[in-house]
């Protein structure tokens, strides 16, 4: 027979005994502590910092341009990669990009002319200030990603505005009024020589020492 059990002496025993259990569990057994940075926001902005690797095309161009210009490969690098995102960016061939740097500095990101026309695609900063400001000041004409990324727009306003890439080559260079379009045709030539190189890309020297042969 079975008697029937206050509910005002059950709830302390209940409570006890509940708290005996959890004093006695181990620590694993407790609820985990929620980590303060794994979230889905910190694991993207996380990503979005991490560059990502230059894909083949890329390599091969690094490693022609460097050879051929001399230039550090790890700058080359970074030459190539910035003009692949900032053509990305505004609908222009990358190797057109690279073709403008070739001509207008040959990928010297300190060059200077006599008119004020400065880094690797020769921006004049008195004509597109907006432009310098809006990518960090006009120091960062000399930056070269900077300079890849603001004298992209500009050419990709021009051809906008001429509607050819000719014309806008041609405004690119202030040579509007060439009825040749000599400058458009030397960019053009190299850009072809760019895609050459990726056609039939150079094969992958490795020096191996003959010691203990």
């Amino acid at each position: 027979m079975t008697f029937p059990v206050s509910e005002k002496l059950l709830t302390p025993v209940v409570i006890v005994a509940a708290a005996l259990l959890i004093a006695a569990a181990p620590h694993s057994a407790l609820a985990p502590e929620v980590p303060a940075v794994c979230t889905p926001d910190n694991e993207q902005s996380i990503e979005a910092a991490t560059p990502a690797a230059p894909d083949a095309a890329q390599q091969v161009l690094t490693a022609h341009l460097s050879k051929r210009f001399f230039i550090a490969q790890e700058a080359t690098e970074r030459m190539v990669a910035a003009a692949h995102r900032a053509a990305g960016e505004v609908g222009l061939d990358p190797l057109l990009i690279l073709a403008v740097i070739a001509i207008e500095s040959r990928f010297n990101p300190i060059a200077e002319s006599w008119m004020g026309a400065k880094g690797l695609m020769q921006i004049i900063p008195k004509y597109h200030l907006d432009k310098l400001r809006a990518a960090g000041g006009e120091d960062k004409v000399f930056d070269p990603e900077s300079n890849i990324h603001v004298g992209t727009r500009i050419l990709q306003e021009y051809v906008y505005r001429g509607g050819t890439l000719e014309a806008g080559l041609q405004q690119y260079n202030g040579a509007s009024r060439d009825a040749n379009a000599y400058y458009s045709q030397r960019v053009m030539a190299e850009r072809e020589r760019l895609e050459q190189v990726l056609r039939n890309p150079a094969p992958i020297t490795v020096a191996v020492s003959q010691k203990g042969i």
